[in-house]
């Protein structure tokens, strides 16, 4: 057997694989071995399938001996993040209110990495419904960080962050709305990738929010994204937001090299449009070397404050949410864990208005960044990190602060987070590469080369499963502070009261301190605009369809 079989990246074990040097049933096995062995104190797993990945892993090793190799994905263990629909199988979106809920059916992606032989482990940890987090009153723990398990993994795709970084998958499927791709791959040192909005189907993948929700692949290395990217994406007529588009092979591309690449540093992102740690841009600084050492020709670039891209998307992807949720918020409120309930009922106080200017306001951001792609053949920025610790999370701060990574979800096109370098303290730091909608290929080439240049991928976390450990969970946080009068007090609650949602005091009071922040969002979105401004949600028909 293979030395440390779980370390291997999907392009090694297929290559072993397809040569016969190495069994998809053992490989599988050894997982299974280190998810028990480890998993106990990361809980990046809510469901291990143990036997249908046995069952699989046998398919796959029959086939394979038999001459019918599938392809790079035949035979390889990966894990989803437990939104995505598997037929017969549990799917929780890590939420009492979907603890008992079996899809009779699989989501697109699952269907696809099933079509081309690949083994599923189980289902990974989320936020809630991919969304808050993390959160200590839910079912199930949330994920610790395999780096260092008292600090977190990123969200929302928490389970797979850990789960890629520990050695207990090959690979995971996440999803991205704001940055819960690229937020755990950054904090646990991963390739994370945000596709173009549309090029993998949402199709079975639970809603987070329909304007913004992409499905993407988490991975070790960035060839390994590369292949799994190949056998996700594509047209699916189920996904009413899937683009017609022919998918190249994100492969074959990746050792063009980056010389000649016109790259675009937005250093205002980090420098002065959200708080980043020194250790941080220092990183930053030198990972532009290697870039120009790889011969591309690096220089600044702008695009609007990261501010701007989070009021568009909070206040339009908060509205949706709230909308998907609204029927079970009514019957089940008090099921909903804490952090959810304190980002998901702020949009109780946005007004119609305020969701069709946003959209508007979008529709000229992604306008706007036409001359910048002409440019620049990329777009690079730091990414989050380190990690903070677990017991230092506050609700409230989803509504004081901007994000890294919220600009690129608004735009659309694909932004890749990737680990370049540690902390002192031995957690990872990252970037983020980003490039013009369906330019997947060249983003991940010049990850590809950063990758080659450098040595991150040679560093592990170590985790022993002989050591003892606590489970016990931090507490959960107190509601903020309301700094309001008791007149918007009353105001929200009779917007409560019409909705028909019945909050506790602590649900009540955070919805309050959310307040004077929602208020200061609309405010800035509330600028003087021509009558032919669109929001960015029409549609074009097709002629008799």
């Amino acid at each position: 057997m293979i030395g440390d079989p779980h370390f291997l990246t999907i392009a090694e074990a297929s290559k072993l694989i397809q040569q016969r040097a190495l069994s998809p049933v053992e490989l599988t096995k050894a997982f299974l071995d280190r998810i028990a062995a480890i998993d106990p104190r990361l809980n990046a797993y809510l469901l291990v399938t143990a036997d249908q990945a046995l069952d699989q892993a046998r398919e796959a090793e029959t086939e394979i001996m038999a001459g019918r190799w599938r392809g790079p994905m035949h035979g390889i263990p990966y894990a989803l993040k437990d939104i995505y629909c598997t037929k017969g199988i549990r799917t929780t979106s890590h939420s009492r209110t979907r603890a008992d809920y079996i899809p009779d059916f699989d989501a697109t992606t699952v269907t696809k990495l099933h079509d081309a032989g690949a083994v599923l482990l189980g289902k990974l940890a989320t936020h809630e419904f991919a969304h808050g987090g993390p959160s200590f009153d839910l079912p199930w723990p949330p994920a610790r960080n395999p780096w260092n398990r008292d600090y977190f993994t990123g969200g929302s795709s928490s389970g797979a962050g850990a789960a890629v970084a520990a050695g207990l998958a090959m690979a995971a499927l996440g999803s991205d709305t704001g940055g819960s791709i690229r937020n755990p791959a950054a904090l646990c040192g991963l390739i994370g990738l945000k596709p173009t909005y549309g090029l993998i189907s949402r199709s079975g993948v639970y809603t987070n929010s329909f304007s913004y929700d992409t499905a993407g692949p988490m991975t070790w290395s960035v060839e390994d994204c590369a292949i799994l990217l190949g056998a996700i994406a594509g047209h699916d007529p189920k996904d009413p937001a899937s683009a017609r588009y022919m998918v190249p092979d994100y492969r074959s591309a990746l050792s063009d090299g980056i010389k000649g690449l016109r790259v675009g540093v937005l250093r205002h992102m980090y420098e002065t449009d959200v708080e980043s740690p020194a250790v941080a841009k220092s990183a930053m600084d030198a990972a532009l070397d290697v870039f120009r050492s790889l011969g591309a020709t690096v220089s600044d670039a702008r695009i609007r404050p990261a501010l701007d891209y989070y009021d568009v998307k909070i206040v339009g992807a908060e509205s949706e949410l709230y909308a998907v949720h609204e029927p079970v918020l009514r019957q089940r409120l008090s099921d909903f864990g804490e952090d959810f309930l304190g980002r998901s009922l702020g949009a109780l106080l946005f007004s119609a208005s305020d969701y069709v200017q946003a959209s508007r306001e979008r529709r000229a951001m992604i306008a706007e960044m036409a001359p910048i792609y002409e440019r620049f053949d990329l777009l690079v920025t730091l990414g989050p990190g380190p990690a903070p610790r677990l017991d230092g999370h506050q609700t409230i701060n989803f509504w004081r602060r901007a994000s890294l990574t919220t600009p690129f979800n608004v735009l659309g096109g694909p932004a890749v987070a990737q680990c370049i370098g540690f902390s002192p303290e031995g957690l990872p730091l990252s970037m983020q590469i980003v490039g013009r909608p369906f330019a997947e290929a060249t983003v991940l080439r010049a990850a590809f080369s950063y990758e080659t240049a450098t040595s991150w991928r040679a560093r592990r976390p170590m985790l022993d499963p002989n050591t003892t450990f606590s489970t016990a969970l931090p507490p959960i946080p107190p509601p903020a502070k309301a700094e309001i009068g008791q007149a918007e007090r009353d105001r929200i609650a009779g917007i409560c009261r019409r909705a028909g949602l019945t909050l506790n005091e602590r649900h009540f009071e955070q919805l309050c301190a959310t307040a004077p922040y929602i208020e200061a969002m609309s405010g800035r979105l509330n600028r003087s605009r021509d009558y032919y401004e669109e929001p960015s949600s029409i549609f074009v028909l097709a002629p008799g369809g």
